[in-house]
């Protein structure tokens, strides 16, 4: 076997195993042996560029270069579905099915309605050629690069050698296994979605770094798709469940049979679709449902109704906004109502103070709930809350529970208003609200206890100082042994500090090489890991890029930070602050003694010049040879400034492929220049 067929064998194998991992849960060899695969497939890609395969398992995580969504208009409008709540609603919908059938008999198909984000997928010749988000209804954004990391999407039906049948249609195989006939050019409908146990782990996650929390899996998996790096939607493990099936050459007149098709191609679809012939099945299967779905590991809302025949379909037509062949009979949330005992309050690492609801304990959505967020005190003020009330509780996305309303009829005569607490919880001190900002903040951060450990395990995370060897629970055992007391006490610990015994040389001695590695970290990350309040990982690029050093840095006035793009008054006031406490002041100064990077470095500030010094750029369009924040580097680099908009100021336009319309149009209107990628490459003397 020469290395082109053996390609191609790994690449039929790589997608069999991916639709048997993903869709069918059948496993037929281990990860590792996955893995292997892969590699051996990624070195021959890698030696025969000539036989490049977009669709190839290895293009599934693809290049960050395509920053911006194209609109793309749909061949079949994707209308949305007319929503009923109850069992009535549902038989008014069958009888006015019946009445436009004028009494001939129809099936209905029954199917889980996925809360996710709706997607159209086009097939020509087997592969997956586009996905478009539902977007208007009427045109879409062109996804299909984030699309493609979704591994139980098959980006190939069967082999491209597949002979065309006369009537249209492919009889290609899939590594082996039969596939039923399908047609050379498709459309595939579905919802992309976010399993339960990622969107609790990807919460968690930001939970722990105080970042917004999804609000439910249909946000989570909307907001990953639109993400502009393939490689974070890739991370997120999405998932795909496809429902309907559009074409001239579709099998046949059945949409329940035209999916059992679909999934011989290679599909997942739902195997909780059932036929049925009579409202009463209808009503059975909305029953059963109704408790079943909380076993499903993706989130639902309610149940799709669709009349099975395509022709009855076409019959019956559409109204102005869906069509009249198919209804959703939306689930009714869970909700309880159980007693407000008591209002207790939380210190994360940036001083944020959240309030949280106790409760007497409630069953809700099969769970045990004694706890609730309260967010902040405008929203214990929006419900008015008293200690005492009887409160009504709802799962957000089924999983982070949520007060939604009072029962003010419940209230006891002697309850007395909740009120937002005014001094620390852990430290004393008085609390501090910034301007444009909900939450309540400690400003004690050298010395509130859950601020310094917070602090500490966020310096020593990796996308900071990546000091791997420590975690969480030895921070909280070192503070309180009095070991560290900031961040920089982490440099003086030595091994028969933390050695015990005697008995943990080795651990305690690859926590201490952890540490005295990080000293390597780049002068960006470090900026990073000083935990400045409102300054997350790209602010500290742009300022560690702009300022080239922490004593600029330190020593800059608020017009200068808020000079920088992406820096606006409260980021710019908050490093002030820190920079201004003596107790930072100190502590910067011993990590500088130990040896951290306080500066770019040589290598960086040597590719640095002031070609584009004064001009403000705007970057607009999909580009070739850098990404977008590559280009965005560049042009601090070079002493230039990022802007988003175009204005009478701006000096040019960076331009890629695919402008925007309204850009293009504003810049021609105020005569703004445009430079396209090899312009601005030579103007900063790239090659």
């Amino acid at each position: 076997m020469n290395e082109k067929e053996r390609i191609e064998q790994l690449r039929r194998e790589l997608h069999e195993h991916n639709h048997r991992y993903y869709v069918l849960n059948q496993p037929v060899i281990s990860d590792q042996d996955f893995d292997m695969l892969m590699h051996e497939l990624q070195d021959l890609e890698s030696r025969h560029p000539e036989l490049a395969d977009p669709n190839s398992p290895t293009q599934r995580v693809g290049s960050d270069l395509n920053q911006e969504f194209r609109q793309v208009e749909h061949k079949y409008p994707m209308l949305s579905l007319a929503n009923t709540y109850n069992e009535q609603d549902v038989a008014d919908w069958y009888d006015s099915v019946s009445r436009g059938l004028q009494g001939e008999p129809f099936e209905v198909c029954c199917e889980l309605k996925y809360d996710g984000l709706s997607i159209s997928l086009t097939y020509v010749d087997g592969r997956l050629t586009q996905a478009v988000t539902r977007g208007d209804g009427v045109r879409g954004d062109d996804v299909t690069a984030n699309v493609k990391t979704i591994r139980s999407i098959p980006l190939v039906l069967g082999r491209a050698d597949g002979a065309d049948k006369a009537d249209g249609t492919s009889g290609a195989v899939l590594s082996g296994r039969p596939a039923e006939s399908f047609p050379a050019e498709f459309e595939i409908r579905g919802e992309i979605l976010m399993p339960w146990k990622v969107f609790e782990r990807l919460n968690q996650e930001r939970e722990a770094a105080e970042e917004p929390l999804f609000a439910n899996p249909r946000n989570a998996a909307s907001g990953t798709l639109k993400n502009l790096d393939p490689k974070v939607v890739a991370s997120r493990q999405l998932d795909a469940y496809l429902y309907y099936l559009l074409g001239d050459n579709i099998p046949g007149d059945g949409h329940y049979e035209n999916l059992q098709a679909a999934a011989s191609w290679g599909f997942k679809v739902s195997q909780g679709m059932r036929k049925v012939s009579s409202l009463q099945a209808i009503y059975d299967f909305i029953s059963y449902w109704d408790t079943e779905r909380k076993n499903l590991p993706v989130a639902t809302d309610g149940i799709v109704l669709k009349v099975n025949s395509l022709r009855q379909q076409r019959s019956l037509g559409f109204t102005a906004k869906s069509p009249r062949w198919a209804i959703a009979y939306k689930f009714k949330a869970e909700r309880a109502c159980t007693r407000l005992e008591s209002v207790s309050y939380q210190v994360g690492r940036t001083g944020a103070v959240t309030p949280v609801a106790n409760m007497e304990p409630v069953q809700l959505a099969g769970t045990t709930v004694k706890r609730a967020t309260l967010n902040n005190e405008d929203f214990i003020r929006s419900f008015d809350l008293h200690i005492g009330d009887y409160v009504y509780v709802e799962k957000g996305g089924e999983i982070i529970p949520k007060i939604v309303g009072v029962d003010i009829d419940q209230r006891p005569i002697i309850a007395q208003p909740v009120q937002f607490i005014r001094r620390c919880p852990e430290c004393g001190a008085q609390l501090v609200r910034y301007e444009g900002e909900a939450a309540w903040y400690c400003p004690n951060e050298t010395q509130c206890p859950p601020q310094i450990k917070g602090r500490i395990e966020h310096f020593i995370s990796r996308k900071a100082m990546n000091i791997d060897s420590l975690g969480p629970e030895t921070v909280d055992d070192y503070y309180r042994r009095g070991l560290i007391h900031n961040v920089a006490d982490l440099y003086d610990i030595e091994v028969q500090q933390i050695n015990g015994d005697g008995s943990r040389t080795r651990s305690a001695q690859r926590i201490v090489n952890g540490i005295q590695k990080s000293k390597a970290v780049p002068f960006e990350r470090v900026v990073f890991a000083l935990g400045i309040r409102f300054v997350g990982e790209t602010s500290a690029k742009l300022l560690a890029r702009h300022f080239k050093t922490m004593d600029a840095l330190a020593g800059a006035t608020i017009e200068q930070l808020t000079d920088v793009e992406g820096i606006g008054t409260v980021m710019a006031g908050s490093i002030m602050r820190y920079f201004a406490d003596p107790k930072n002041q100190e502590m910067v100064s011993r990590l500088r003694s130990y040896g951290l990077q306080m500066a770019l470095s040589e290598e960086q500030l040597a590719q640095t010049s002031t070609r584009l010094a004064g001009l403000s750029i705007v970057i607009s369009g999909v580009f070739q040879h850098h990404s977008r924040d590559e280009y965005k580097a560049l042009i601090e680099q070079h002493g230039g400034k990022n802007v988003g908009s175009i204005s009478k100021k701006t000096s040019f336009i960076l331009a890629g492929d695919n402008m925007g319309p309204s850009k293009l149009e504003k810049a021609q209107k105020l005569g703004i220049p445009i430079k396209s990628e090899d312009e601005f490459l030579e103007l900063i003397n790239e090659e």
